[in-house]
């Protein structure tokens, strides 16, 4: 007998006891007369990799640009950091990174001179649980970019220049990191070594990572949890396996016997394997369960939002 686990990557383990990073409470924000956001509460603890998730138009960049500081809310209590990112100082904006989507600068500069120059804004903001800003040999190397150091930036891949755009949010050496679209125009060899990148750095940095991604597999990948927005609210907290569970999301068994070739939608996928051996034991081989992908369980929390299976905030919450 053979099982085989699924092909999605186990994600990393959330910390426990960790502090709070980020503390949402009844977030609200109108635009005129149109309330995007309607009461939208988490909290984020150290080290943790949080994915948010949504389609699109529901307020993802709205809640995320209030957290980094560039929109002020309507109403509610946010702190990040420990400080209000609407009245925060420039040593706060230190502690926080951020990977844009693109980047606008002059095409003339060099990749290691650009890393060094905005290095400098970070030098009257010391920290003494770390050197600040990272040195820019060492942080091209953890990007990949160390050979490409004297590389002028209009002559950058279209891959390259993501990677530059993400030591541009490291520089500084942050605390909370924010990654929008990461892995845009990359192939996937360097999709998973920059996987391996962000694990490293919360692994060995203990850097809080809250990611916006359209890539499902990606957050799958990568997050501890998976937050997702509709209808202006947080309609659904946990991991990915909590909320395939919550979504009652099932799961794939494909097995043989007999030479034939089975496959089965299976709610609990144990059961059914215990039972598939109960009734033909070791007439059964090549057995693979494949759990339901972060992808179907979206799509399954969406449309039973959609139809109004759903009434708000914590519905499909994993209790503590």
């Amino acid at each position: 007998m053979t099982v085989r686990p699924s092909l999605a990557a186990v994600p990393p383990v959330a910390p426990s006891g960790a502090e709070t990073v980020i503390d949402v409470r009844d977030l609200r924000m109108r635009y005129g007369a149109a309330e995007v956001l309607r009461g939208v509460t988490f909290s984020v603890r150290r080290g943790e990799v949080v994915a948010l998730l949504g389609p699109n138009g529901v307020g993802k960049s709205t809640t995320i640009e209030i957290l980094e500081g560039f929109r002020v809310r309507s109403a509610g209590a946010v702190a990040v950091l420990g400080a209000d990112p609407a009245r925060a100082d420039r040593r706060w904006r230190a502690e926080v990174g951020v990977v844009l989507q693109s980047w606008a600068d002059h095409g003339k500069w060099r990749v290691r001179e650009l890393i060094d120059h905005l290095g400098a804004y970070y030098s009257p903001y010391p920290r003494q649980s770390a050197s600040r800003p990272w040195d820019p040999d060492a942080l091209l190397d953890l990007v990949g970019l160390a050979g490409l150091a004297r590389q002028k930036l209009r002559r950058l891949t279209q891959g390259q220049r993501r990677r530059l755009d993400v030591a541009i949010g490291l520089v500084g050496r942050p605390r909370l990191l924010f990654l929008d679209e990461p892995t845009v125009g990359f192939d996937p060899r360097s999709r998973h070594d920059f996987h391996e990148m962000i694990r490293q750095l919360v692994e060995g940095e203990h850097i809080t990572v809250v990611l916006a991604t359209h890539d499902l597999a990606e957050a799958e990948r990568l997050s501890h949890r998976i937050l997702l927005l509709a209808g202006g609210r947080i309609i659904a907290d946990g991991s990915a396996e909590q909320l395939s569970r919550r979504a009652g999301t099932a799961a794939e068994v494909r097995w043989t016997r007999d030479g034939q070739h089975f496959s089965a939608s299976a709610p609990q996928p144990a059961r059914f394997v215990h039972d598939l051996y109960a009734e033909f034991g070791a007439a059964v081989s090549d057995l693979e369960v494949h759990r339901a992908t972060l992808e179907q369980t979206y799509l399954t929390l969406v449309r039973d939002w959609e139809a109004g299976a759903t009434t708000g905030a914590g519905v499909f919450r994993e209790e503590a």
